[in-house]
């Protein structure tokens, strides 16, 4: 076997010198892998919510035309990564082969079932054919190969869960888990997009870490979503807006608050321009943190500069330590949540 380098530049075609990520064609051949790389039998690709959403609206949520674009996608660059987006997802698969500098080095075996905690947009795909779309999921089920670098994090499908409940969970793992570190006792807390499948993951981490003496608001903006976060009682407040009309959301968040704003807000939705309610929503050296992959970061930091508003804005780290195990045990702890999560999901 070729020795590969750690982080796959090895598999970067044009331009060379650049990671797999921002490059814009990388080799997806599957028919022999390097010594440092795993080589899956792909099953479900779980495509990333805002890229899904993109994808959906460009084909006029035909599914055949959903199908071609993501195969034209992949036939282009070597990997799913979205050209508007910019963002991929993730996968479920079955361990097919590991490169022999891998072996006994890592954790996994050949016939392991595992969930790729690395993006789509710097994984080698290929993908032989399409089986099923599920819309309202975000998942799609193929025939396929994958690549995962020495350098990626993956985790063991567990056995008391079903695979794509797991899969739908583990693809949002960094949201809850970075709830989990930034929400003190006491804090107040924003969840933006709450009634969506990270959103009600933060929403059970922050009430969790919040405790009695915190306070978790959730805004939703459709009425399924609204009175699903409402059933689930995690939250303190429920409120329906458009995240994207920032005027109406800090009124709101003011009234809630009476004035003092937010400690930590955690924003989680799949649409465009909700920078500034966010913004708006935290209180004076507080924390935001954005989530949404449709967030625009140059929006983000001209309009909190604009508003004259000094707080910590975080990217969306997907990946934060322990995240998988965090997600994961959300969804044993709470059965409700865990029931809900298996009707939508699984």
């Amino acid at each position: 076997m070729q020795k590969g380098n750690r982080y796959g530049l090895h598999r970067v075609i044009a331009p060379i010198g650049h990671l797999p990520q921002p490059a814009d064609k990388i080799d997806n051949d599957t028919s022999k892998i390097w010594d440092n790389e795993i080589l899956i039998d792909v099953k479900t690709l779980n495509i990333d919510s805002a890229s899904f959403t993109q994808i959906k609206e460009q084909a006029e949520g035909n599914k055949e035309k959903i199908a071609q674009i993501m195969l034209d996608i992949v036939e282009r660059q070597g990997k799913h990564r979205n050209p508007v987006t910019g963002s991929g997802g993730m996968l479920l698969g079955v361990v097919k082969k590991i490169g022999e500098a891998l072996e006994g080095k890592i954790d996994l075996k050949v016939g392991d079932k595992i969930a790729t905690l690395v993006s789509l947009s710097l994984t080698p795909l290929r993908i032989e054919k399409i089986l099923e779309i599920r819309l309202e999921i975000d998942q799609v089920d193929i025939i396929g190969e994958a690549i995962l670098f020495e350098s990626g994090i993956y985790a063991k499908i567990p056995s008391d869960l079903p695979e794509n409940l797991a899969l739908s969970a583990l693809d949002v793992a960094g949201a809850p888990a970075q709830t989990a570190k930034l929400v003190k006792p006491g804090d107040t807390v924003l969840v933006i997009g709450a009634g969506g499948k990270s959103g009600m993951l933060c929403c059970y981490e922050a009430r969790k870490r919040a405790g009695v003496t915190g306070t978790v608001i959730g805004l939703a903006h459709s009425e399924r979503s609204t009175n699903r976060i409402k059933e689930l009682g995690l939250c303190d407040y429920v409120f329906s807006a458009n995240a994207a009309e920032p005027v109406p959301v800090m009124e709101k968040i003011e009234e809630i608050t009476n004035g003092q704003l937010c400690d930590v807000v955690i924003n989680n939705v799949n649409i465009q321009d909700t920078e500034m309610a966010s913004i708006l929503a935290t209180k004076e050296g507080g924390v935001l943190y954005f989530f949404s992959m449709a967030t625009n970061f140059t929006k983000a930091a001209l309009g909190a500069e604009g508003v004259g508003k000094d707080i910590t804005m975080i990217i969306g780290n997907g990946y934060t330590k322990g995240h998988a195990e965090t997600t994961l045990q959300i969804l044993r702890e709470s059965k409700t949540l865990r029931e809900l999560f298996i009707k939508l999901y699984a």
